[in-house]
């Protein structure tokens, strides 16, 4: 299997970490792709240009979500996404959480970094990091479930959290967070995270 990713997207980085956590990141050639060039071909892979894409035996699967399930249906190892029951639906609802927190991060970027000064929004840009505050602190108050088993709810969540670290480290979410530092501190402990993490 080939996976096209970007060290710095942190769905990339999701989908890596569930290769990892599962075994199977022999098994999974890595494709560095620039998505701001046009002629990277990845639309041939997936038509709207979004990493990650696996490259699987029948054809692609895009986006993270679907490849994390796919991945987690090929082991022997404990589910990371729960069969069934209110574990299941717990570590959907974490992922859906963090993955909304890193699409305004995303966004903010985008506006930061691709549109010309004069032409940016203050009112676009405070709508989205009031999405990031309040995703932050309902992850504050449900940190007690981010115990126990590794969960696609509680890998999104770390990437999530390290993507903050990583672009938007002035923001210092631990400090107005405190209840989520320490167990992300454990989790990037973890040789999944830790051979994720992007270096420029």
């Amino acid at each position: 299997m080939k996976m096209f990713y970007n060290p710095f997207s942190p769905f990339s980085r999701k989908a890596r970490i569930v290769a990892i956590e599962t075994g199977q990141q022999d098994r999974i050639e890595l494709v560095l792709i620039n998505t701001e060039d046009p002629a990277n071909g990845l639309s041939a892979y997936n038509p709207v240009r979004k990493i990650p894409v696996l490259e699987a035996d029948f054809g692609p699967l895009y986006d993270s979500p679907v490849i994390c399930e796919y991945l987690d249906s090929r082991h022997d190892g404990p589910n990371l996404l729960p069969a069934a029951g209110e574990a299941r639906w717990r570590a959907l609802r974490w992922q859906a959480l963090a993955d909304g927190l890193l699409d305004a991060a995303l966004l903010i970027r985008y506006e930061l970094n691709l549109r010309q000064e004069s032409g940016r929004s203050e009112a676009w840009i405070e709508r989205q990091t009031t999405k990031i505050r309040n995703a932050l602190d309902r992850m504050e108050a449900d940190a007690a479930e981010l115990e126990g088993p590794v969960t696609i709810g509680t890998i999104s969540a770390a990437c999530a959290l390290g993507y903050l670290d990583s672009r938007f480290a002035d923001w210092d979410w631990r400090e107005t967070h405190p209840g989520l530092a320490p167990w992300h501190a454990g989790f990037a402990k973890r040789p999944s995270y830790i051979a994720t993490i992007p270096r420029a």
